[in-house]
């Protein structure tokens, strides 16, 4: 006798305006089946993962069958697309199912993305392809592992159909958890219908949901943006600090709640570029490796004009006041980087020149083509003392550069810099181990495990992910999980799941 998953829905955003959405069943997959299902997070959320992988959980997740208490619906939301504004997109292949709360009381979203056409698709199917849902599987539970903000993967099925991309693939559903699906095109949705009163009710709503300090503020809509803009400074900070592109920083793809949300086009960093892109459609590097914080910041100017008209009558000062949380950006940002940098590193205490030291390694990573991973890991079972040190004693990291002195030169400035603020080479080395990565969800090895499901085997994806779910840790059992791709197996670039 199965037993069907019992969900504690209780959906807030079902219950605004019907403006805000609309309300439809996801689509019924022929012959579903379950690829992968993260049991850890399915008992954080109160559910049963047995039963979820039973039949009737299998249902649910495929979109066949409706839980008890869930409100479908697909999302409504504008957005800058490279830079171009689009006044509807909105969910085209994402249902909604509802909100969970948790047993420790706090709420997620649940949805499926893959499930079908919304009046959000325009000329899409609403599909998905196995590929991207397995990629999203795979980064976003590694991005949950490195300590960075993200949605999470609940779910993988398979919908027994096939979908048309650049080949013919086997259809998927992903079943995405978040604190919240609302994004920055989701205010500008509003904005740019002169709908003041959806504006206000959204932002009360998002208020309520994730600021809610911000209600006692003077101009809460100020109050909000303030909230965001930080959130968005510490998310984008972890994210360079972890070699992650994200690949398509549209204003529909920032989460106001300060997640990772949408694993597209995205990438990590194999051989240190600032300009590095991966994404097909990013030809003019809108949103490289190194521009991710201007990106960001800019995305933040689109809400804040979409706020404008809730932070007062004097327009004067509301853009002051727009302005005043923008400007705290750089900085958060800035401080941020600068933390994670000497975490990276090493260091302790702060020194003013600590950030110059860091940007002169990366330069002469740049340089050099030196793996971004590897040379902070390897970097942590370096002698800390000048006494005994130098190339004998440094060649895991020297060896990764084409010309090694350039790393000569910057080791003596960091020894310098340990030796102010100094502490046994085991500790040091311990806490450097905690916040540089072995492994990284690297694009070869994301490839090799994604054609191989196409192909029927799941082995190279489970391989995969259970090494990416310890990414501090060695894993000597498989070697390749942590080296940088051979000469030919580099993916140079990554493609959108549309």
């Amino acid at each position: 006798m199965t037993v069907a998953p019992r969900f504690a829905f209780d959906n807030s955003y079902a219950r605004l305006p019907e403006r805000f959405f609309a309300r439809l069943d996801p689509a019924v997959a022929p012959a579903p089946q379950m690829l992968a299902l993260n049991a850890p997070l399915a008992e954080t959320l109160g559910l049963d993962p047995v039963a979820l992988a039973g039949p009737e959980g299998v249902a649910i997740l495929s979109g066949a069958v409706v839980p008890d208490g869930a409100s479908p619906l697909a999302m409504a939301y504008a957005g800058h697309q490279f830079g171009n504004f689009v006044p509807q997109l909105g969910d085209g292949r994402a249902v909604l199912l509802g909100e969970v709360i948790r047993p420790d009381g706090a709420r997620r979203d649940i949805q499926l993305k893959g499930a079908g056409r919304t009046p959000f698709s325009r000329m899409g199917d609403g599909k998905a392809a196995l590929g991207p849902v397995l990629r999203e599987f795979l980064v976003s539970e590694a991005m949950h592992a490195l300590g960075v903000r993200t949605t999470r993967a609940l779910a993988a099925v398979s919908t027994g159909e096939r979908v048309v991309r650049e080949e013919i693939s086997r259809g998927a559903i992903l079943t995405r958890v978040a604190r919240s699906h609302i994004r920055v095109g989701t205010f500008q949705f509003f904005a740019a219908r002169q709908d003041r009163e959806g504006l206000q009710i959204l932002v009360d709503h998002v208020i309520a949901r994730h600021h809610p300090a911000a209600a006692d503020a003077p101009v809460p809509a100020a109050a909000l943006l303030a909230h965001v803009v930080a959130a968005q400074a510490r998310l984008v900070a972890s994210w360079l600090s972890v070699g992650f592109i994200h690949g398509v920083m549209n204003t529909d793809n920032m989460s106001v709640a300060g997640e990772t949300i949408d694993f597209g086009p995205c990438a990590f960093l194999d051989a240190y570029q600032a300009g590095r892109v991966y994404s097909s459609i990013d030809r003019e590097g809108r949103y490289a490796f190194g521009n991710q914080p201007r990106a960001a910041h800019w995305n933040l100017l689109q809400l804040a004009q979409a706020l404008l008209p809730l932070m007062g009558a004097d327009e004067g000062a509301a853009v002051a006041a727009a302005q005043a949380a923008l400007d705290q950006f750089s900085d958060l940002y800035e401080r941020a980087w600068t933390d994670a940098l000497r975490a990276k590193l090493g260091l302790e205490g702060a020194r003013d020149a600590d950030a110059a030291l860091g940007a002169d390694l990366l330069t002469r990573m740049e340089g050099g083509a030196a793996d971004f991973t590897l040379t902070f890991r390897n970097l942590a079972d370096l002698p800390g003392a000048v006494d005994g040190a130098g190339p004998a004693s440094d060649g895991a990291v020297r060896d990764l550069f084409a010309d090694p002195t350039a790393f000569d030169a910057w080791a003596v400035r960091w020894r310098a810099r340990l030796a102010e603020t100094p502490r046994e080479d085991g500790a040091r080395r311990a806490a450097m181990r905690a916040v540089n990565p072995a492994v990284i969800a690297r694009n070869h090895m994301v490839e090799e495990a994604l054609i191989a499901a196409h192909h029927g085997d799941l082995a190279p994806f489970e391989a995969l992910r259970a090494a990416l779910a310890a990414p501090f840790d060695d894993h000597p059992e498989a070697p390749r999980l942590s080296a940088p791709p051979l000469p030919g197996e580099e993916v140079r670039a990554t493609f959108c799941g549309t």
